[in-house]
């Protein structure tokens, strides 16, 4: 018991908050092939929490398929500036590797967090003291690199046969893989293909400026990369000129 009153000051073990207070919510998930409903499905369960505590219910904070690695997420980056702005007292998520996977970002949001004087609860670990952002930033980071050593160990392979490891690119299809075959394998699309060779021609022989190019590709109903228009800016984005 001694151990635990040493690493859990009893402010932060047993110490509630009063009912009433302002918490926010925080979710995220980082995969684009996990499900949408994830977002809702942890908002549901701070929402119970929060009024199983009587708190009252703030702002909810929430990126959609973007890795916790970053903090250069759209819904983090607002939720930092609510607490610039001290517009809640806690804030609830449903684990803490939703509000960060970076040992460094969780760090500075579990001070930034105590000096505006708000708290960080989780569904999982309750609340949030120096250990758990110590113990789980480590987990964090070490699940980072593990992940990111096993996702070029399976990248490696495809490459190393003469084959596609990304997304599609522009001028290709994918091509079916039969059941027991191996994927990655990438056909020339004729009528995109006729697309990039005028894009060259018209950037490279004729000079002719990004945004004019994008601008006739527009005009003409050629569908961008991404199935809709061709960027109008003066800098036209690589992916739709590459």
């Amino acid at each position: 018991m001694k151990v635990a009153s040493t690493l859990y000051p009893s402010s932060e073990r047993i110490s509630p908050s009063p009912a009433g207070t302002s918490a926010a919510t925080y979710s995220r998930f980082s995969s684009e092939n996990q499900r949408d409903a994830s977002i809702p499905d942890q908002d549901r369960g701070c929402a119970a929490e929060i009024d199983r505590q009587g708190w009252q219910a703030g702002p909810r904070f929430s990126d959609r398929a973007l890795s916790g690695s970053s903090a250069h997420r759209p819904g983090y980056q607002a939720f930092l500036d609510g607490i610039r702005r001290c517009l809640f007292q806690i804030i609830v998520a449903e684990s803490l590797d939703r509000l960060s996977g970076d040992q460094e970002d969780l760090a500075a949001l579990y001070k930034r967090c105590k000096f505006a004087g708000i708290r960080i609860y989780t569904l999982a670990e309750g609340w949030i003291s120096e250990l758990h952002v110590g113990l789980k930033g480590t987990m964090g980071a070490l699940y980072l690199v593990d992940l990111a050593a096993k996702t070029h160990r399976g990248l490696r392979g495809p490459i190393e046969a003469g084959a596609c490891a990304g997304g599609i690119t522009y001028g290709y299809d994918v091509v079916p893989a039969k059941e027991g075959e191996d994927r990655g394998d990438r056909i020339i699309n004729a009528v995109q293909a006729s697309v990039v060779v005028r894009i060259l021609a018209d950037y490279g022989v004729c000079d002719v400026s990004e945004k004019k190019i994008a601008a006739a590709l527009n005009r003409e109903g050629v569908p961008g990369p991404r199935g809709g228009a061709w960027s109008q800016s003066s800098r036209a984005r690589a992916d739709d000129l590459s």
